[in-house]
């Protein structure tokens, strides 16, 4: 059951309107006590239903809505019913912070599966002392490659980071477009940036990695969001001398700053963070785009099929993203840590995500498939599709990276770079 919210409902508005009997015979309904007991057991998922990243939330929303009516199809976990409480946080810190704090404390929400890089590095203190797992497809931040997970201490949650992705960091995909860039001969590039943690992270991995390669930085210009033109950044950038430039800037900002640098005709290579991956950037720029490039999080995972399926006949035709069979992950994931537990609380999920996911045990594709197992006495290790979900003793995974060109005004996958080549870059990158 999926339940969508653009604002938080407060409990106190609630019991003043309804009284506390209204309250409580609706609890079984909107998933109240969801930690304990035989009703529903609720996960949380701050969502981007509005602001700049929501154009990717319809395939998020949609792969997280298909696993949970899995899961419920399979018997839920623990044999309860799981709920879905989704609330919108316009990927704003403020936002973001009121969205949790409704639903963990409001709610009873168990796990989060949500939250962007420019929430999570804000509230990181505010999340480590909610003491509840965040298990989300979005961010790719480098902040979080030596923060999050479980230390490799499943049992002591006193190490713990609380925080789990099942994307691949930016420091994995901006390796690849690095690697790219400097295998297409360019030794010398610019980077223009966003200033939001997103925008800043991709440009930080980028340099990282290129430089650390034997790459030459000429100049990095930051840029504010929502400008109406960018020609003066331009001027500024295009006063080096390279071959190539980075841009990593939220697509609307992109748009309107790629039509400023084909207008005014700069011309050189264009390398594009991955979420500028998406047709509304050449539709909208033109035939100008034509070779430009990004490194995206690639489709490794050994059990995608079993995703897409479920996928394709769920409801709504939201096409997938690069967060999209990460979302599928997740909610996997983070409910067969509530079987493998036998209690439904945010603490057994903590101490049983790192057991589900990383073996020994058997491989499974499905929730159905590890409950199964589990019932069987069996251990098992998910596998996932958008990665093999073995989280790091941080909480991060590593897949392989897709290349996606504009090829007459449309992306078209060209290359992959394997998860193998780009493990170094990955800190405890071996379990």
């Amino acid at each position: 059951m999926v339940r969508n919210s653009k604002r938080p409902v407060d409990r106190r508005t609630f019991l003043k309107i309804g009284g506390a009997g209204s309250l409580a015979a609706t609890a079984g309904c909107l998933g109240l006590g969801g930690g304990g007991g035989g009703g529903p057991i609720t996960f949380g998922q701050p969502a981007a239903q509005t602001g700049q990243w929501d154009f990717l939330q319809p395939g998020v929303s949609k792969a997280t809505d298909v696993a949970i009516k899995h899961i419920n199809d399979a018997g839920g976990p623990l044999g309860r019913e799981l709920v879905l409480e989704r609330s919108d946080t316009s990927v704003n810190p403020q936002q973001a912070r009121t969205v949790v704090t409704q639903l963990t404390e409001n709610e009873d929400a168990i796990a989060l599966l949500g939250l962007f890089s420019s929430e999570l590095e804000p509230l990181y203190d505010f999340l480590q002392e909610q003491q509840t797992p965040v298990v989300t497809p979005w961010p790719g931040s480098n902040f979080l490659d030596t923060r999050g997970g479980d230390n490799g201490t499943p049992e002591d949650v006193s190490d713990d980071g609380w925080i789990w992705r099942t994307v691949i960091s930016d420091t994995v995909h901006t390796a690849g477009a690095a690697l790219r860039a400097l295998d297409q001969g360019h030794d010398t590039v610019g980077v223009i940036n966003g200033t939001t943690s997103g925008a800043r992270s991709w440009a930080n991995g980028f340099i990282s990695a290129y430089e650390g390669n034997g790459g030459t930085i000429a100049e990095q210009v930051e840029v504010a969001q929502g400008e109406s033109n960018y020609q003066s950044a331009l001027e500024r950038l295009f006063q080096a001398d390279f071959s190539a430039f980075a841009v990593s800037l939220p697509l609307e900002d992109a748009i309107t700053l790629l039509s400023d640098w084909s207008d005014g005709g700069y011309g050189r290579q264009p390398i594009l963070s991955d979420p500028l991956a998406q047709n509304d950037l050449p539709d909208q720029v033109g035939s100008a785009l034509n070779g430009a490039w990004a490194a995206s999080p690639g489709e490794s995972g050994p059990n995608y099929g079993a995703f897409e399926s479920e996928y394709q006949s769920g409801e709504g035709d939201a096409e997938i993203n690069a967060w999209t069979p990460p979302s599928w992950d997740a909610t996997m994931v983070t409910a067969l840590a509530v079987e493998r537990a036998g209690e439904a609380t945010a603490e057994a999920i903590e101490q049983n995500l790192g057991p589900v996911s990383r073996g020994p045990g058997t491989e499974v594709a499905t929730f159905a498939e590890g409950k199964e197992a589990l019932d069987n006495g069996e251990e098992i290790t998910y596998m996932g599709a958008a990665t093999p979900v073995t989280f790091t003793k941080f909480g991060n995974v590593v897949g392989s990276v897709v290349i996606n060109e504009v090829q007459n005004g449309q992306f078209t996958q060209v290359e992959t770079i394997s998860a193998d080549d780009l493990r170094e870059f990955v800190p405890e990158g071996e379990y």
